[in-house]
């Protein structure tokens, strides 16, 4: 098989909506293919497929549940599958680590099942993936793990979330460490409030839009290209000095 690169491929977890999809259709816009991930959505990750498609780039979707660590080695052989059969590759080149679910609950009121979930979507999963991935990403490669602004601002009810986020940023800066010597740049990047529908699309609120924008220097919530087009940057060859960095994408929320 050729393992000559011509054009760059990115893996995104949870790419069928939000974040994740905004951040697919940047890179297929700069010239980047895509490997979408999705948990449930099929048809939205579809979608998302062929919009890509749409741009001359090439694309597919490949179901993935960050939850179940025991399926990541079929996932990864389902990788290698399509990196062999669409690109005639046995690597690719970048991996956003996206895929998340949102949890709200006092601290008080968290059940053990709630916290598990949490650390398993957005630590855990993302952990024990990068570690299987790592044999098929390019050296020189990249990897950027999406985080939150909670991390530097506390709000009530997101005590494991924004705590398994502070971990994934940990882990960040770990990995920048020790895969410096294979040139893989691995950075963080942590939005405030987005219009999505994440977490039971509380930003798309518009009351608690007017409260949010209150509290940030620019005046409005966060767009899903706001943070895209950050995590494209940081994936370029324009940042290829930066590694082992949290990058705030809030708007200055709180500051």
């Amino acid at each position: 098989m050729s393992n000559e690169k011509t054009t760059a491929i990115a893996l995104i977890t949870g790419a069928s909506r939000g974040i994740g999809k905004s951040t697919a259709l940047a890179l297929a816009a700069r010239g980047v293919d895509v490997i979408v991930t999705y948990v449930s959505a099929e048809k939205e990750a579809t979608d998302v497929v062929q919009a890509i498609r749409g741009t001359g780039r090439k694309a597919v979707a490949l179901r993935l549940d960050l939850t179940q660590v025991g399926t990541f080695d079929a996932f990864v052989a389902d990788v290698k599958r399509q990196l062999s059969s669409v690109w005639s590759r046995d690597t690719f080149d970048f991996l956003v680590n996206n895929g998340g679910s949102g949890g709200f609950s006092a601290f008080s009121e968290t059940s053990e099942a709630a916290f598990d979930t949490l650390v398993d979507v957005h630590f855990k999963g993302p952990f024990f993936l990068t570690q299987k991935l790592l044999p098929v990403l390019a050296d020189g490669g990249r990897i950027v793990n999406v985080s939150t602004g909670l991390t530097r601002y506390a709000v009530s009810g997101v005590a494991v979330y924004s705590a398994v986020k502070s971990a994934l940023e940990v882990l960040t800066r770990a990995l920048a460490l020790e895969l410096g010597p294979r040139r893989i740049n691995v950075n963080a990047v942590a939005p405030g409030g987005i219009a999505t529908d994440f977490g039971g699309g509380l930003m798309r609120d518009e009351q608690f839009q007017k409260v949010v924008a209150g509290e940030t220097p620019l005046g409005r919530v966060g767009e899903p290209e706001d943070v895209a087009d950050v995590i494209a940057s940081l994936l370029s060859k324009d940042t290829r000095w930066i590694t082992g960095q949290r990058v705030e994408v809030t708007g200055g929320y709180r500051l």
